[in-house]
């Protein structure tokens, strides 16, 4: 841990600072042990500090040998970045680690819904949906996407289901509430929610 005044903006980082440690603390249910054993082991996998889109789809296909991770892998790559560079640095990493690992159904499923809204603009139409539920059958290698499995057929579903004024997408309360709702739903679009 530096203790040193950290002046500037461009931190190196390698290195965890206080602020960081202290916000990891409060915002995820990691002890300062869990986290200090986290960094060690993100650092041997990314040694300048950072994580690529191309490093975490490899990390991903580890977990997901027999599909293809690709797609996935870069909409959930966009929802980690929180800052938009392209790379996510330690803290956007362990946050959504936290997440996804232990946070509750409700935190899980807004994270699932910001992955969805791909072009960022707060709600989520059907195309969207689409593009996510391919990605899904492709990380899973599913091979059966004609009828009601077909991803087009699946979106008309989860909208009719969910979106509750029919204006066409949904909005974040929308896609919580009635994935909380429906167990089904639920395990199709956050299957760890």
């Amino acid at each position: 841990l530096n203790m040193g005044n950290q002046g500037g903006k461009s931190k190196d980082p390698k290195v965890l600072g206080d602020a960081e440690l202290t916000s990891l603390l409060n915002n995820t249910s990691f002890t300062k042990e869990e986290i200090l054993q986290w960094h060690e082991g993100f650092l041997k996998d990314c040694p300048k500090g950072r994580l690529n889109n191309k490093k975490f789809v490899e990390v991903y296909k580890v977990f997901y040998p027999q599909g293809k991770a690709d797609k996935f892998c870069n909409h959930v790559f966009k929802v980690f970045d929180t800052d938009g560079s392209g790379e996510i640095d330690f803290t956007e990493f362990l946050i959504a680690i936290s997440v996804t690992a232990q946070g509750d159904a409700r935190k899980k499923l807004k994270l699932a819904f910001k992955m969805y809204d791909v072009d960022k603009n707060g709600k989520v139409d059907g195309k969207e949906m689409e593009k996510i539920i391919e990605a899904i059958y492709d990380l899973l290698g599913e091979e059966i996407r004609k009828g009601e499995n077909s991803p087009s057929e699946r979106v008309k579903t989860i909208m009719r289901k969910l979106d509750r004024d029919n204006n066409g997408f949904l909005n974040e309360d929308e896609f919580v509430e009635g994935c909380l709702a429906d167990n089904i739903l639920r395990s199709l679009l956050a299957p760890n929610a």
